[in-house]
């Protein structure tokens, strides 16, 4: 039996991508599911196929820049299982661009969802999981928070910034409150992220390197693995590329 059994894991981004293949993977094993998005109607179809083929899944509603509304996600969580094992900090956007551009409204998206959402997420869980002195805390990077290439600035910042935050939770965490966390950061991967891109003089490279992409399932396996150990165990980084990637 799976040590997923019976967890309960909270998925933001969880109506496509990375999000919707982790609901899938995780669900396989036993978890129960607590799926946040924005579009209402992709989350209910996504619980739908869970609890169809014999999961649990419920959803909410929520916009991950907003405080209150990732409260009121963990509030939910609790309300309707009973604890909060996990949460996947899934939710991001990367609209890539030229600083002289200057798309400072995509910047502010940017450190809104990729920055804050992840700050939230994690303050929405920490009081619960310090009680029961439990938890794992997944944050979904990128291999840009690695490595900082033109066009990527801004978004480099965001993730090399999730990077920082969740190793400095981890050394506050986790020996006091045996709380894990966990860096995941994705190469190349065919989701949504690049719609976002409104630069064109980027968009042509990075449709480009994408034409390598690997599935949001490969990200999928990726989380369930580092959920799956034990919980003396603690995979505090991983970084995942198509092979053909050199970047």
């Amino acid at each position: 039996m799976s040590n997923l059994q019976d967890q309960v894991v909270i998925i933001t981004g969880a109506s496509s991508g990375i999000g919707e293949e982790t609901a899938k993977e995780l669900s396989s094993k036993g978890a129960k599911l607590v799926l946040a998005a924005r579009r209402e109607d992709r989350l209910q179809e996504l619980a739908d196929k869970v609890n169809n083929n014999g999961g649990h899944a419920i959803y909410k509603s929520t916009d991950v820049t907003s405080y209150e509304e990732m409260e009121e996600l963990a509030e939910y969580a609790q309300k309707e299982f009973g604890q909060i094992d996990a949460i996947v900090n899934n939710a991001g956007l990367m609209p890539l661009s030229f600083l002289n551009k200057q798309k400072v409204k995509e910047w502010d998206q940017m450190i809104d969802v990729n920055i804050k959402g992840v700050l939230y997420g994690i303050s929405a869980v920490l009081p619960h999981m310090r009680e029961r002195k439990k938890g794992h805390i997944i944050n979904i990077s990128s291999v840009a928070g690695h490595v900082v290439f033109p066009g990527s600035a801004v978004y480099s910042g965001t993730k090399f910034a999730v990077r920082a935050i969740t190793d400095g939770l981890r050394m506050e965490e986790s020996a006091e409150s045996k709380i894990r966390a966990t860096i995941i950061s994705p190469g190349a991967v065919s989701t949504e992220l690049t719609s976002t891109i409104t630069d064109e003089d980027v968009k042509g490279g990075v449709d480009e390197l994408y034409e390598q992409a690997i599935t949001p399932d490969s990200i999928a396996r990726t989380i369930r693995y580092a959920l799956e150990e034990p919980a003396e165990v603690t995979i505090n980084e991983i970084v995942v590329r198509p092979t053909d990637q050199s970047m």
